[in-house]
């Protein structure tokens, strides 16, 4: 959306960001593609607080831990939103499966197809979902779907990137407001080797291990049948002071287990 201004004899376009409140004005019933991070539990927040009729959905597939559907079930009941949790088999979608470079693209229309069939069910034609101003759409293949699809992203529509969205759900008292980054199990499977059920399972148990250790904002990606662990570099002393225990327990999952080196930022 643009504004045109007039100088004179020269007319120049300014963005105009819309808020959240006018989003919500022109769109007062909708459902909400809900996956318990930041940016979706604060757009449902304020759904709620600018008085539409929100209704949330959580697909839970094998791509994502428990942990994610836990912080959705218990982030709507403090909300006291509407929920529903749809279940969809991810991996019976062949060009999902065969884990190409645009795999997000397909893994997006069996997800947000999946929503709008249920939402239709229930009386909601407006789809949205969480992608905010910080979000590179142009390296992400599953926008296309979203495009396709016809989902609004309000979050980005009005301008808001992720540093303004952690601030305004902390405000908000929102537990999810220094909750990290957490991109899907499949993320820690290389592109062009195939996913399965067991590789998911074995990312996250590990995943799952380390967490339970006090790692946080992490990821143990699979390379071969070795595990890569990827941290931040003031977690080094910690992993390495825990270093047999790890090994002992990853192998149970992984051939062998390496640390990168190059920290995550």
């Amino acid at each position: 959306m643009f504004l045109k201004l007039v100088f004179g004899d020269r007319t120049q376009y300014m963005r105009y960001f819309m808020e959240l409140s006018e989003f919500f004005t022109s769109h007062n019933k909708a459902a909400l593609a809900f996956s318990g991070g930041v940016d979706s539990s604060y757009l449902l927040c304020a759904a709620i607080k600018y008085g539409a009729d929100i209704h949330a959905y959580y697909v839970k597939s094998e791509f994502q831990p428990r942990f994610e559907l836990d912080d959705a079930r218990r982030l709507a009941e403090e909300l006291g939103a509407k929920l529903d949790i749809i279940e969809a088999d991810v991996l019976s979608v062949p060009e999902i499966t065969r884990n190409p470079k645009n795999r997000c693209y397909y893994c997006k229309k069996q997800i947000f197809s999946t929503i709008s069939a249920r939402a239709r069910h229930d009386g909601y034609t407006v789809i949205l979902d969480g992608t905010n101003a910080s979000d590179d759409v142009g390296d992400r293949p599953g926008m296309k779907a979203l495009a396709e699809l016809s989902v609004l992203s309000p979050l980005r529509e009005c301008g808001l990137t992720k540093d303004e969205i952690r601030r305004r759900s902390r405000e908000a008292g929102l537990f999810t407001w220094n909750k990290p980054a957490y991109a899907c199990l499949a993320t820690r499977i290389p592109s062009g080797e195939e996913i399965t059920h067991e590789k998911l399972t074995a990312t996250e148990r590990a995943e799952d291990y380390l967490f339970s250790l006090g790692f946080t904002d992490f990821r143990v990606r699979m390379q071969g049948g070795a595990a890569k662990l990827q941290l931040h570099a003031e977690q080094y002393p910690a992993l390495l002071g825990r270093r047999a225990e790890i090994l002992c327990e990853l192998k149970k999952y992984y051939t062998s287990v390496m640390l990168d080196l190059e920290a995550r930022n």
